[in-house]
């Protein structure tokens, strides 16, 4: 029997969403040489999010760029089937920038190497900071840590965390864990 158990919806996410921005104005200020990158294909979402609440708060656009890490990936070659890319759109050089790495949900660390990987095709960034809406405590593989989290969820390998948007066609903006 698959069991789901909401961890988050609105109004408590947009809560969420405009800690996090308040968090990174607190430690940017002015974002001069700062750009956001989305991970694909779900980070992209909210990394949307975070830029429509920033850029609203400042009253400024700060550059926004969605990112690909698939062929990056580790297990890229050791799939039955093969993988389907999700579009690159990074308008912006982002060689000696500060960057601002946003995905939905941080668990094995796996993907987020991958972006550290596929974003020097784009230059050689300052300083990457990762902000995650869901962190997944006790999967890690590898010793990767966010700057900023949503929510830390204790999981156990077996559980899964299924994050619905509005934008991909769900009724309501959802984060469930499931397992």
């Amino acid at each position: 029997m698959n069991q789901q158990r909401l961890i988050l919806s609105s109004p408590l996410l947009e809560i969420v969403v405009s800690r996090l921005v308040q968090q990174l104005i607190e430690n940017y200020q002015n974002f001069a040489d700062t750009v956001i990158l989305g991970m694909q294909p779900r980070g992209i979402y909210f990394a949307d999010r975070v830029a429509r609440e920033l850029n609203r708060a400042l009253g400024y656009e700060v550059p926004l760029g969605y990112l690909d890490a698939t062929f990056y990936r580790d297990d890229f070659k050791r799939r039955d089937t093969p993988l389907r890319p999700n579009t690159t759109h990074v308008p912006f050089i982002i060689e000696n920038k500060r960057v601002i790495l946003i995905d939905d949900v941080l668990a094995t660390g796996r993907m987020v190497r991958a972006a550290l990987d596929a974003m020097t095709a784009f230059g050689r960034p300052r300083k990457v900071e990762l902000l995650v809406l869901i962190d997944r405590r006790y999967n890690r593989d590898l010793p990767i840590k966010p700057d900023y989290t949503g929510k830390r969820v204790n999981t156990l390998e077996s559980q899964q965390v299924l994050v619905e948007w509005t934008e991909q066609g769900a009724e309501a903006d959802r984060i469930w864990l499931v397992g």
